[in-house]
C-alpha cells in the first residue's frame, strides 16, 4: 500500500480556518470510496478545506501546556503538532516528524524506500528528523510491555476530507446531504484505506475518536477543529464493524465518551458505541417501483397502512428478536393476505430504551440493531418494495432524551437543544426540545430524513408529536413567547415548512404525514398558502370520538349519534388519515376488542362494525397491529402478538373481514377518488331512534358511488328504508355479519331493488334488512343479482345471538329510517 507524506508548517494557528469561501467559487465535492489525493501545499482543491500554507522556519518545541493539552487528549489542532511538518535545517528544508504514543519503548519512522529513521523519545512525545521532504513514511511502534513492534501509519499526516461547501451549508441551515458531511465515511486517502470522522462539536475542548481501531486511547486519534464547527480526522485502516465513541472533553470542563449522533449503525441495547459501516453492498432491485412512485400523486391512491411495531409483532421461538430479512419473509405474506398495501414502521430509528417504542431516539442516522445491519434492513425494504407495499418511517424530531451518550450537553453545551427549560425541556416526557432556530440543527435534522429516504428507499415519512413542535406553552404553564407575543413556535414552523418542501422536491411520491393532535390550521395546505406542506394529517379527533362512541353500550348510542357524525363538520378541513394507532392499545386502555361492550359475540361483531365504519370514513386508513386478530390483551411491547387468537374461529372472522375491507378500498373508486372534498361523502342517514347511520361515498362516476349503512345497535331492523338516487337493483356487495366473518348471516340475498318511494331526499329507496351491529355495503349494478362477492349472504335466516352468558333468538323489527 503506498504511503504518502502531506509536510504542514509549523506556524499554522491554534484555530483553524479554512481560506475565503463564498458559494459561488466553491464546488460541491461528492465524496466517492476513492477521492483524490488530498493536497496541503500547493493549489488547493477545489470544494475541499486546505490548511494555508506558512513561511518556512526552523523547527520548534511544543510548548507545555499544549504538550500537556495533547497528552490529555485535549487539543483543538493535534495535527498543528503532530505528524510531519516541513522546516528549515541549516538553511534547507527538511521533514520533521512527530508522534505521541504514551505507552510506547520506541517509535521509527520506516519510510517508502525502506530507510529506517528511529524517533527520540521523551515522555510519550517522539519526534526525529528526515533529511529529504516529500518522503512516504509509517511508523514502527515497539510497545512498553514487551509485546512485537507494530507497523502503523501516522493519522495526523493526512489532509482534511471535509467539504467545504458541505460545511458551509450547514453552518448555513441548508444542508440536505449531512449523511455525508457528519459522521464515519470509508473512503481511500492517497492510497490509504479508512475512515473519515467529522462530528459537529464546537464548544467542545478537544475531542478523540476511540473504538476498538486504537484500543479506545483517546490519544490516538485526536480530533482537529475545522472553521470552529466541526471536529475532524482521518483513520487509516480502520475497519467496518468496528465500535466506536467520541471522547469529548466539554467546555464544562466535564469529559464524556459520546456516540455518534451521525452514526449509521449503533451496537445492541445495553450497550452504547457507535459501529462503523463499511461500502455498501446491497445492490437495490426496486428501480420500477420507485419510478413509478415518483410518477404518482400518494394521496391520490388508497392508502391502508398497516402499523407495526416490528420488535413486538413476532419473535423467534426462544423469544429473540427476528433479523429484518426473516421478518420481511414472515410479514409480507401477511400483508398479502389482509390486503396493506404500506407499512409504518415504528420505533425504526435507533433508541436505548425497549420501553420508549422508538420515541425517544439517539441515532437518527441509524435504523435500530435489533434486527441486524443497514445492509439487512436494506433487503427488507427491497423485498417489500418487490411486493408492491410501501414503508413509511416514523420520524421524531419533536424531542430527544436525556441519556449520557447522546446528544444531551454534547460538547458541554445544550448544542442541539435550549438551555432555558422553559423552551428546552418536554417535563412530561422527560426529554429535551430541539432548538430549530440553529442552523446547524436543522441541517442536522433535514439531513437524518433525507438520509433515510435516500439511502433507505422509504417511500413516506410519519413526523411524530407535531403539535409538541407548533406550541411553545405545549403542555407547560411556564413558556416564553415568541417575538410577537403569541405562543405559537415560529422556529419550528418554519422548520417544519422547509423540510417538507424539500422532501416534495427531492423525493416526488413520497408522503409526508403530521401526527397533530390540535386544530392548527392549513397542515396539509402547502407554505405558499400559510400551509404547513404536509399531504396528509391524522384524524386523530375521528379516532377519539368514534372509539368513545363505540365503547357505549349499543342501547346508548342512539343517544350519543351526534359524537359519531359531528365528525363530518370538519372531517375534509385537511387531508386526513382515519388511525386506529398503537396509542390507543396500550396503557391500560385496553386492545380495540376488549374496548368493545358485550359478550365475546358482540365484541366480535362491535369490533367489525367499527372497522366497517372507518372504511366508509372519508380518508386514508391506518390501522395498528393486532386488531386484525382481534386479540385479546392489549399491546405488549416486550413480546409478541397473539397469534394464538387466530386460533379461534370468531378472530378469523375478523382477519378475513379486514382483507376484505381492505380490497373494498383498493377496489371501489368512490372510496379514494373523492376522499378528500365534500362532495366525495353525504350523510344520508342520521336515525338517532334506532342508531343506525347511512354514508353515501361518490366517485367520479355516479356508477361507482357506494352507500354504507350501519346499524350501531344489536337489534336487527327488517323493513329499513334508505334513499338513493336512482332506479335499478342495488348489490350488496359487503356484509360485515356474514358469516364467514363470525356474523348471524342478516342480509339482504345479494341485494335489493329501488323503488319509487321518495326517502331522505332523494326520487328512490330501497328496503333492506340491517344485521345487529353489522355494516353493508351497496351499489348499484344490472339487474340481475351479483354474485361475485364471496361474503353475500344467500339467506336472512336469523342465528341465535348469545348475549349475556345465554342464548336467546334475535328479534326482527321493523323500522323506517328517517324521514321522506
Amino acid at each position: 500500500m503506498p504511503i504518502t507524506t502531506r509536510l504542514r508548517s509549523v506556524t499554522v494557528p491554534e484555530t483553524y480556518r479554512s481560506p475565503t469561501f463564498t458559494p459561488a467559487n466553491a464546488r460541491l465535492a461528492r465524496p466517492t470510496a476513492t477521492p483524490a489525493p488530498l493536497r496541503f501545499i500547493g493549489a488547493p482543491r477545489a470544494g475541499l478545506l486546505n490548511v494555508p500554507a506558512s513561511p518556512l522556519g526552523p523547527p520548534q518545541p511544543i510548548p507545555a501546556l499544549e504538550l500537556q493539552a495533547l497528552k490529555d487528549g485535549a487539543h483543538v489542532d493535534p495535527h498543528k503538532l503532530l505528524g510531519p511538518h516541513q522546516v528549515m535545517v541549516g538553511g534547507a528544508p527538511a521533514t520533521q516528524v512527530r508522534a505521541l504514543f504514551p505507552s510506547a519503548r520506541a517509535v521509527t519512522v520506516v519510510t517508502a524506500s525502506g530507510d529506517r529513521v528511529p524517533l527520540t523519545g521523551n515522555a510519550g512525545l517522539f519526534e526525529g528528523m528526515l533529511p529529504r521532504v516529500g518522503q512516504r513514511y509509517q511508523l514502527e511502534v515497539t510497545p512498553n510491555d514487551g509485546s512485537p513492534a507494530q507497523l502503523v501509519e501516522d493519522p495526523y499526516r493526512f489532509a482534511p476530507t471535509v467539504d467545504a461547501t458541505q460545511l458551509y451549508l450547514f453552518k448555513q441551515g441548508t444542508l440536505e446531504d449531512t449523511a455525508k458531511l457528519l459522521g464515519a465515511h470509508p473512503m481511500t486517502v492517497d492510497g490509504v484505506a479508512g475512515f473519515n470522522v467529522v462530528v459537529w462539536a464546537p464548544n467542545a475542548r478537544g475531542v478523540s475518536a476511540v473504538g476498538d481501531f486504537n484500543g479506545w486511547s483517546r490519544t490516538s486519534h485526536m480530533m482537529r477543529r475545522l472553521q470552529d464547527s466541526v471536529f475532524e480526522v482521518f483513520i487509516p485502516g480502520a475497519k467496518g464493524g468496528a465500535v466506536y465513541k467520541l471522547s469529548i472533553l466539554g467546555s464544562d470542563g466535564k469529559r464524556v465518551e459520546k456516540a455518534d449522533p451521525a452514526a449509521r449503525a449503533s451496537q445492541l441495547r445495553g450497550q452504547t458505541g457507535s459501529i462503523l459501516v463499511g461500502a455498501d453492498r446491497h445492490v437495490w432491485s426496486d428501480q420500477r417501483f420507485l419510478a413509478a412512485r415518483a410518477a404518482t400523486d400518494p394521496t391520490a391512491q388508497p392508502l391502508s397502512a398497516y402499523e407495526v411495531h416490528l420488535p413486538s409483532w413476532k419473535r423467534n421461538a426462544d423469544g429473540s428478536m427476528m433479523n429484518y430479512r426473516q421478518l420481511a419473509r414472515e410479514l409480507i405474506p401477511h400483508l398479502k393476505k389482509e390486503r396493506f398495501n404500506a407499512i409504518e414502521l415504528v420505533g425504526l430509528a435507533e433508541h436505548p430504551l425497549d420501553d420508549s417504542w422508538g420515541y425517544q431516539v439517539t441515532g437518527y442516522y441509524a435504523p435500530t440493531s435489533r434486527h441486524g445491519t443497514p445492509e439487512d434492513f436494506k433487503a427488507f425494504v427491497d423485498e417489500m418494495h418487490a411486493a408492491g407495499i410501501k414503508i413509511l418511517y416514523d420520524w421524531v424530531p419533536a424531542h430527544f432524551p436525556k441519556d449520557a451518550h447522546g446528544l444531551a450537553t454534547f460538547d458541554g453545551t445544550n448544542l442541539f437543544d435550549h438551555h432555558d427549560p422553559r423552551q428546552g425541556e418536554h417535563r412530561d416526557w422527560g426529554t429535551r426540545i430541539f432548538n430549530y432556530g440553529r442552523n446547524e440543527v436543522k441541517s442536522f435534522l433535514t439531513g437524518s430524513l433525507v438520509h433515510m429516504l435516500d439511502e433507505y428507499h422509504l417511500d413516506g415519512v410519519r413526523v411524530d408529536a407535531v403539535a409538541s413542535m407548533l406550541y411553545l406553552d405545549y403542555s407547560r404553564k411556564d413558556w416564553i413567547p415568541n417575538q410577537n407575543g403569541g405562543n405559537e413556535n415560529l422556529e419550528a414552523i418554519a422548520f417544519l415548512q422547509d423540510v417538507n418542501e424539500r422532501v416534495a422536491k427531492r423525493f416526488p411520491g413520497v408522503l409526508k404525514i403530521a401526527e397533530e393532535s390540535t386544530a392548527w390550521p392549513k397542515v396539509t395546505k402547502p407554505k405558499s398558502e400559510g400551509g404547513l406542506g404536509f399531504d396528509l394529517k391524522w384524524n386523530m379527533g375521528w379516532m377519539h370520538d368514534t372509539l368513545a362512541f363505540f365503547q357505549a353500550a349499543p342501547a346508548a348510542r342512539g343517544a350519543a349519534l351526534d359524537g359519531l357524525t359531528n365528525t363530518l363538520l370538519w372531517a375534509h378541513s385537511e387531508k386526513y388519515v382515519a388511525a386506529l394507532s398503537h396509542d390507543e392499545v396500550v396503557h391500560l386502555k385496553k386492545s380495540l376488542l376488549e374496548k368493545m361492550p358485550g359478550d365475546d359475540w358482540q365484541k366480535r361483531a362491535n369490533l367489525r362494525s367499527l372497522l366497517s365504519f372507518m372504511t366508509s370514513y372519508p380518508g386514508q386508513k391506518l390501522l395498528f397491529m393486532g386488531a386484525e386478530l382481534a386479540q385479546r390483551g392489549e399491546w405488549d411491547f416486550r413480546s409478541q402478538l397473539d397469534w394464538d387468537a387466530l386460533k379461534n374461529a370468531g378472530n378469523q372472522g375478523v382477519a378475513a373481514l379486514v382483507a376484505d375491507l381492505n380490497k373494498l378500498y383498493a377496489t371501489e373508486p368512490a372510496l379514494s377518488e373523492k376522499q378528500f372534498v365534500p362532495e366525495g361523502t353525504e350523510l344520508r342517514v342520521r336515525d338517532p331512534q334506532n342508531a343506525v347511520v347511512a354514508l353515501a361515498r361518490k366517485g367520479n362516476h355516479a356508477e361507482d358511488d357506494v352507500l354504507f349503512v350501519h346499524n350501531l345497535t344489536a337489534t336487527p331492523r327488517r323493513d329499513y328504508r334508505v334513499g338513493v338516487d336512482a332506479p335499478g337493483r342495488y348489490a350488496e356487495i359487503f356484509n360485515s355479519d356474514a358469516s364467514i366473518y363470525g356474523g348471524s348471516g342478516v342480509g339482504n340475498l345479494g341485494g335489493v331493488d329501488a323503488e319509487r318511494v321518495p326517502m331522505h331526499g332523494k326520487p328512490y329507496s330501497v328496503v333492506l334488512s340491517l344485521p345487529p351491529l353489522g355494516s353493508i355495503a351497496l351499489k348499484q349494478v344490472s339487474t340481475h343479482r351479483d354474485a361475485t362477492h364471496r361474503h353475500v349472504e344467500r339467506s336472512r335466516r336469523p342465528r341465535t345471538l348469545p348475549q349475556a352468558g345465554r342464548a336467546h333468538t334475535m328479534r326482527m323489527s321493523s323500522a323506517v329510517g328517517g324521514s321522506p
